[in-house]
Formats: C-alpha cells, sequence, structure tokens
C-alpha cells in the first residue's frame, strides 16, 4: 500500500503525519525543534516510519508545513500553515468553516468553504501577548515550567484579569497579582483568559462563521478550550482529542500530499 507524509516544523515542536492511500492516519510523532530544523525534520520523519514499520522507499509524496518548512530537504512541496490547518481540520471535521490556531509563536484565523478552501484570514504573529508564549512567560515569572502550565490552571477557582496588553509587560502584572495574595493558578487563568479575548478579535476579524474548529498546542490545555467554548457556544466547537490538535497541520499536509499524488497521477495517464 502506498502513503504519504506531512511534516510540520512549527516554532516549538516539529511534527510527523503518516496516511496510507485510504485516507488512514497510520503514524505519527512528535519531537521539540530546537534549532537544527533540517535534521530535526528527518528524525522525526524516520521514527514515524518505524512506528509504522515503513520504509522511507513507501514514502511516495512528501508535504511540508509550519515556519520551517523550506529546510525539509526531502519534501516534494510546501504550503502555508493557513492551507494545512484548514485541511486537517476538514479531516477532522468536515463541518468545519472557521478555523482558530493558536502555537507558540503564532495565532491565525481562518474562514474556509466546504471544500476546506481558505476565503479570508487573519495572523497575530507581531507579538507575543497573542501567542502561547505569552502563558509560558506567565509560567515562568511565577516559577513555573511549561509542563504544569495545564495541571496550574485547572486548579483554579477563579480567573483573575491580566490585560494581555503586551507579553513584556506580564511581568508586572504578575508581581502586582502575587503582591495581592493571588494565587498562581487563578493568574494563569486568568492569562488565558486574556488569550481568549485576543483570539475572539482575530476570528471576528475573519467575518466567523460555525463551525469552529480549535487547533494548535495550546488546545492541550483544557482550561484554554473551556474559556473558548464559553465564548463561542460550546455546541459549535470541535476540538480533536488527546494531543491531536498539535497534529493538525501535518495530517493537512498528508490530505494535500494525496491529493496531489492522484492529481499527478491523473496527468500522467492521459
Amino acid at each position: 500500500m502506498r502513503h504519504v507524509a506531512g511534516i510540520d516544523v512549527g516554532s516549538t515542536y516539529t511534527k510527523v503525519a503518516i496516511m496510507n492511500e485510504e485516507g488512514e492516519l497510520v503514524s505519527r510523532h512528535m519531537l521539540p525543534t530546537g534549532f537544527k530544523l533540517t535534521q530535526v525534520s528527518r528524525i522525526v520523519f524516520e521514527q514515524a516510519l518505524q512506528k509504522a514499520d515503513l520504509n522511507e522507499e513507501d514514502i511516495e509524496y512528501v508535504v511540508s508545513t509550519g515556519y520551517g518548512r523550506h529546510q525539509v530537504d526531502f519534501k516534494d512541496v510546501s504550503v502555508t500553515d493557513l492551507t494545512s490547518a484548514s485541511r486537517g481540520a476538514h479531516w477532522f471535521f468536515p463541518e468545519t468553516r472557521t478555523v482558530l490556531d493558536i502555537g507558540g509563536q503564532t495565532m491565525k484565523a481562518c474562514k474556509m468553504d466546504e471544500k476546506a478552501k481558505v476565503k479570508s484570514f487573519r495572523l497575530n504573529d507581531k507579538c507575543a501577548a497573542g501567542t502561547g508564549a505569552f502563558l509560558e512567560k506567565t509560567a515562568r515569572y511565577m516559577n513555573f515550567e511549561t509542563e504544569e502550565i495545564g495541571d496550574l490552571a485547572d486548579t483554579s477557582t477563579k480567573e483573575v484579569e491580566i490585560s494581555g496588553v503586551c507579553a513584556v509587560f506580564a511581568e508586572s502584572e504578575v508581581i502586582n497579582q502575587l503582591s495581592l495574595s493571588s494565587k498562581p493558578a487563578d493568574i494563569m487563568h486568568g492569562a488565558m483568559v486574556s488569550l481568549v479575548g485576543r483570539s475572539f478579535q482575530l476570528m471576528r476579524r475573519v467575518k466567523m462563521e460555525p463551525h469552529y474548529t480549535l487547533v494548535g498546542g495550546i488546545m492541550r490545555f483544557p482550561t484554554m478550550v473551556k474559556a473558548l467554548k464559553e465564548k463561542l457556544g460550546e455546541e459549535v466547537v470541535s476540538v480533536p482529542s488527546d494531543d491531536m490538535s498539535q497534529y493538525v497541520g501535518a495530517i493537512g499536509c498528508a490530505v494535500l500530499g494525496k491529493q496531489r499524488l492522484a492529481k499527478l497521477e491523473r496527468g500522467n495517464n492521459e
């Protein structure tokens, strides 16, 4: 059976998804990106192959995305984050019309049609206050690690207002709240609510329409997902389960790889 692969070289993690010709996900793997983008792309790809008991020769088409997409030296083609996210969201939830993607360094919103074609989009990649980095900085100011963000926020009993105007100013806000005896968990909850507010503004700018799909590494935090669902309306919001929200871009690449491979074959047979 033939296979295709999608590779998402993000600012924080690099993800690989391998799909067979039936459109089934047969393997996935993820590692921290680091600074050697070409090398980590190869390592993650090879480890994903091992999980599926496949060889590189079994992969007939490779599509890359993410900020390091051009550093994947074995790709057949590269696509933008918006394109891969829309195709990946459609693979999970075909009813999707608006996608919100929050990663470590960027926030993106796009509206798409029933065929997963992007109709409008907006990016917020100029300030860390609109990205996962805002939560990481907030945690670091309180001496918590990134891995502790989810568990910390889950113990919150109320939210503490954090303006989120700028990640640089977050430290002074956190210090002020701590001096008022605010609990770290409540401060983190407040930071997430602030991020939700920014993401909602971005979605409004693309003239968002339900159904909404939430993707990206930040969606692994239940408190963040809960806050977004309360803002948008839980009945029209979907989130891939477990850690799959981090793989949406890679899966979208695999879907595109499958489609482009089929198109090439049709062209050769005409």
